[in-house]
């Protein structure tokens, strides 16, 4: 607790506001065991840096509804045709709460490097999406978000909805942050 004159001042700054249109249609929440290590050559022992984090993450995925366009909703013969955008992952996350180094072990002459940790929190979560998309994540997405639109659009008087197979785009794949 910061009393008198320990007291600190803080300020917010609003950077940015967006409007979301995207319908996030499942979450994956996974755990990852991450091996970091730097110098782990002849002179290991000595300069050598290595940690094995367990990172606990979430993927988020769905499908960005501002991506529809009246082209991709259309009716014939009383169905309701609809062209969904392909699923993608809109997040994906550590629980930094979760998450922790479970060991270290720093060669004798060195303190260790201080950005190690960093890289390993990196590492997980390329390695956690990367797992997501591998174990079906946008898959499901897209399909959960075909579900619920076709409760939706049953009840606001569409008897019948098709979903269309979406304009197959750029596969997606998670992008290691360096």
């Amino acid at each position: 607790t910061l009393t008198g004159s320990d007291a600190a001042i803080a300020e917010t700054v609003l950077r940015e506001v967006r409007t979301m249109t995207r319908l996030e249609t499942i979450q994956f929440t996974m755990e990852k065991v991450i091996v970091a290590e730097q110098g782990q050559g002849a002179l290991g022992a000595l300069f050598g840096d290595r940690l094995l984090f367990v990172a606990h993450g979430q993927v988020i995925a769905g499908i960005d509804l501002a991506k529809l366009g009246p082209e991709d909703l259309w009716v014939a013969e009383g169905v309701l045709y609809a062209r969904l955008p392909q699923a993608e992952v809109f997040l994906a996350a550590l629980d930094n709460e979760k998450s922790y180094v479970y060991d270290r072990e720093t060669g004798l002459l060195t303190k260790g490097d201080i950005d190690l940790e960093t890289a390993a929190r990196q590492a997980a979560e390329y390695e956690i999406e990367k797992a997501a998309i591998s174990d079906g994540v946008l898959f499901m997405a897209q399909q959960n978000a075909e579900r619920y639109l076709d409760r939706l659009l049953r009840d606001l008087g569409y008897p019948e909805v098709i979903f269309v197979a979406p304009e197959p785009e750029a596969v997606t794949t998670p992008t290691p942050t360096p």
